[in-house]
């Protein structure tokens, strides 16, 4: 409703003036409340920063653990010694190779892509920052491989500005392949604020260190097929809607594909997004059902398998990670150079988005089958609704872009690829004595 002193005056009815006086006090007492709310809004922000900061539980919260991870270490990279190894794990050693810094090299995907570069003669720097969402000691081990390759990984935080110019400063990459990221789906309800610091913060961060180098480098990086939400049209195409994303993962993904468009339509970066498809094998995630469904089941666990409503498939378009590998070092291959300098654009650059899948979706009850009968285990299935903490139903690759244009063909099937998975989880976590987490 209105304030009276608005409203119109009814026709034929006698209006009351307005007394100066009384307008003033009014005025008055407006501004007299507002300065005393401004003050205690003021004061109860005061006192929530403080306490943030000051308090003792706080310091062990996910949020806080995770803002820790921001403070720069710089300034302990300095010194010949550092510069002689990123120089000499970024040296190229064949004829038309490519130097790369591999962002989350440590990482289940980093690490293969990093392995196979380096493996067909590329410079190759590693950048992780080793943090503690699934076991450290896993990436520790990955690091150890790479390593024993020739591959240097830096540990520091991509949101550490100054740690990449240095990098930068060091080596002229030609190439980034970004794979640093917070993963998970469900693990954002549980520590939103760092897919925010990792997936966006992180990647505007590193853009904004390419868009100063001089030359711009051309950057690949990992999106997301979680993109694709709550779309139904399969198979998932570049082409369909990608504005309903059913997880905080998700959202952030797409968040991270439009500022791809932002710094490429303003700063000339040439810039590749690759949309992943449940990547599995040798050395992966242990936060994926297929990792802890296989720890579970030879615990004699009961591992949960979910039916969406009416007692619906859930499946997974699951993709080898050698078939990921091969599309990742196509993107590189066929990335044309970024067109800016010194943070100006000069003329279009290049803008991608590709599917990486199988093409197979593939049922998760059919998943637990084939690794009872490679564990020679029976599982202990636990019927379950899929819950709703960003979960879809299914996922399902059109790769015909990436066929055509990276010459993208996946040619590991779930039963291949699962064989190779269990093979290595059996000698590193059983043979090797390693508890697995």
């Amino acid at each position: 409703m209105k304030h009276i002193d608005s409203a119109p005056s009814t026709p034929g009815k006698f209006k009351m003036e307005k007394s100066p006086y009384n307008n003033r006090l009014r005025l008055q007492s407006s501004i007299a409340k507002l300065t005393f709310w401004s003050f205690v809004f003021l004061g109860l922000i005061f006192v929530f920063f403080f306490r943030s900061s000051s308090s003792p539980s706080s310091l062990s919260s996910p949020v806080s653990s995770d803002l820790s991870r921001r403070s720069l270490r710089t300034s302990s990279y300095d010194g010949p010694n550092f510069e002689k190894r990123v120089r000499a794990s970024s040296k190229i050693r064949s004829r038309n190779g490519i130097s790369v810094l591999v962002t989350g090299a440590a990482g289940f995907v980093g690490t293969h892509v990093s392995a196979a570069l380096k493996r067909r003669g590329d410079g190759v720097l590693g950048l992780d920052s080793f943090n503690n969402y699934y076991d450290p000691s896993l990436k520790k081990a990955r690091q150890a491989l790479l390593e024993n390759s020739g591959v240097y990984i830096v540990e520091g935080d991509i949101n550490d500005v100054a740690l990449l110019r240095k990098l930068f400063d060091i080596v002229p990459f030609s190439h980034v392949m970004h794979l640093a990221a917070q993963a998970g789906v469900r693990y954002a309800m549980e520590n939103p604020s760092s897919y925010v610091h990792s997936n966006i913060a992180g990647l505007v961060n590193l853009l904004e260190v390419c868009k100063s180098a001089n030359p711009q480098p051309a950057i690949v990086w990992a999106s997301s097929s979680s993109v694709y939400g709550l779309n139904t049209k399969v198979p998932f195409s570049e082409r369909d809607r990608t504005d309903q994303p059913a997880s905080l993962y998700a959202a952030t993904k797409k968040a991270g594909e439009e500022i791809a468009h932002t710094y490429n339509h303003i700063y000339g970066l040439s810039l590749t997004g690759l949309r992943f498809f449940t990547v599995y094998g040798p050395w992966g995630r242990p936060d994926m059902a297929y990792f802890f469904f296989t720890k579970d089941i030879l615990k004699g666990k009961s591992i949960p398998i979910f039916e969406a409503a009416n007692h619906g498939t859930v499946a997974r378009d699951f993709t080898y990670i050698d078939d990921i590998v091969k599309g990742c070092l196509g993107a590189l291959d066929t990335a044309e150079k970024s067109t800016g300098s010194g943070g100006k654009k000069k003329g279009p650059a290049q803008l991608r988005v590709y599917n990486l899948g199988n093409t197979s979706p593939v049922p998760v009850s059919d998943l637990v089958s084939i690794l009872e009968r490679l564990l020679k285990v029976k599982a202990k299935r636990m019927i379950m609704k899929l819950p709703r903490n960003g979960d879809v139903q299914f996922t399902h690759a059109n790769i015909s872009l990436a066929q055509r244009e990276l010459g993208y063909k996946p040619t590991t099937d779930l039963q291949t690829g699962l064989k190779k998975f269990v093979r290595w989880y059996l000698s590193y976590y059983v043979d090797g004595k390693k508890s697995s987490q």
